[in-house]
């Protein structure tokens, strides 16, 4: 057991009675479950130990600080937007809620601001959390919560901005998002996750809860600075007949581990999660994916894309479960991977576990690495483009697959501005 993480820590963090309840019987659960470690299958190819939680202290008290310049220019390309919380060294510290989608019967915000049902919001990341999720729950101070009332739909974003500064600096933090969607409802929420130059822990959890026949949109933006650490959780559940759309972008981190979980449990739930990751210098991005059916009809698509240049690792595993009784169900999984230096290695374990062998619809995997594609760069320069040119056109391209789908177009070039940076810096080391 870790000597930062106590329950001594955990008694005295604020919140109401019912969370403080919660956070004691994470802990339990905690202290009953083994650290993971290498030899353990989920974290087979994972580096776990450049994850010295010993080294992070629990988070502060917010203090006052002014919001970099960055948070406003994330703000303004994403546009118009129906609200927006800051979540500043994961803690709700600013909320923003148009007036015309208050009316509607919305809420947004921290804990306090949903009010008494923020208990049942908290479902916690179900059968396929694990050690990292327990941690989480242990130590979680406060959550951004997004309530959509049934037939509301809004067609502007919500916007929850996660920011560590100075604040944070050699400290862990557990910032919480959920999202409920009530029944034939539509929402998007855009997360953006950014850091001042400091050195974090991060332990986030994500719920997506789409009632009945709703529509939900995620669209999450991981851009910390080189020296923060982040485990990440996200769960999605879709009522019958609904449909969630996630896309996840990792590109900043030392470490960085983050666990799509789609569950199906209802009849005719549509999951569909795209990712991309980029990573450089000694980074890791390190995936894990789930699309777990047990209800018929129920469809899921997964799709990553990464590329790793210098000394960086990309690792996925992937498991699409088909449990007894769904029948019909329309599930694929694809990991495609670019290797970009000699340096740079990546790890692809997609798998299938089908308890019900019958009357499926469709299910399989696929999964693709190596270096830029040799034809398609002798064809660029069979044209005039130089090397380096056509190479940094055909990375572009690899990812415009997945970030031309994003449906905010000031987020689509925030993130091509990303990766743009990212091929420069690797192009730079290179040289």
């Amino acid at each position: 057991m870790s000597t930062t993480f106590t329950a001594d820590r955990i008694a005295g963090l604020p919140g109401p009675a019912w969370l403080q309840a919660r956070r004691q019987e994470a802990f339990e659960r905690l202290a009953s479950t083994p650290r993971p470690t290498s030899s353990d299958d989920e974290w087979k190819y994972s580096p776990i130990e450049k994850l010295d939680l010993d080294s992070f202290e629990p988070a502060a008290e917010l203090d006052e600080r002014p919001l970099p310049a960055a948070v406003s220019d994330i703000l303004e390309s994403i546009g118009p937007r129906a609200g927006v919380v800051l979540v500043r060294n994961g803690r709700v510290d600013k909320v923003e809620l148009a007036e015309d989608v208050a009316a509607q019967g919305v809420r947004f915000g921290g804990l306090a601001d949903v009010g008494p049902e923020s208990d049942a919001a908290l479902r916690g990341p179900g059968d396929h959390g694990g050690w990292s999720t327990h941690l989480h729950e242990a130590f979680l101070v406060d959550a951004a919560v997004l309530r959509v009332p049934r037939g509301v739909a809004v067609t502007r974003p919500f916007v929850v901005i996660q920011w560590l500064d100075a604040g944070a600096d050699g400290r862990s933090v557990f910032p919480r998002i959920v999202v409920e969607a009530g029944e034939q409802s539509e929402v998007t929420l855009v997360d953006y996750a950014g850091s001042d130059s400091i050195e974090a822990f991060s332990s986030s959890v994500v719920e997506l809860n789409a009632g009945p026949a709703s529509n939900v949109r995620y669209l999450q933006v991981q851009d910390y600075r080189e020296q923060v650490l982040q485990t990440g959780h996200l769960v999605s559940r879709a009522g019958r007949d609904a449909t969630v759309r996630v896309f996840a972008a990792a590109l900043g981190g030392s470490y960085v581990r983050l666990f799509l979980d789609a569950d199906l449990g209802e009849q005719g739930a549509t999951t569909d999660i795209q990712s991309i990751y980029f990573g450089e210098g000694s980074q890791v991005h390190d995936f894990r994916s789930v699309q777990d059916h047990h209800s018929i009809r129920s469809t899921s698509s997964f799709l990553l894309k990464g590329a790793a240049a210098g000394e960086s690792h990309g690792i996925y595993s992937g498991v699409i479960i088909v449990r007894e009784g769904a029948k019909g169900t329309d599930a694929f999984l694809t990991n495609r991977n670019l290797v970009l230096s000699k340096g740079a290695g990546v790890d692809s374990i997609p798998n299938l576990e089908i308890t019900n062998e019958n009357d499926l619809k469709n299910c399989g995997h696929a999964a693709a690495t190596g270096p830029v594609n040799e034809d398609q760069r002798f064809y660029l320069e069979s044209r005039g483009v130089p090397t380096d040119v056509a190479e940094r056109l055909i990375v572009f391209g690899f990812f415009d697959e997945v970030v031309s789908g994003v449906p905010i177009a000031g987020l689509r070039e925030l993130l091509r501005q990303a990766v743009a940076l990212k091929l420069r810096a690797a192009e730079n080391a290179h040289a």
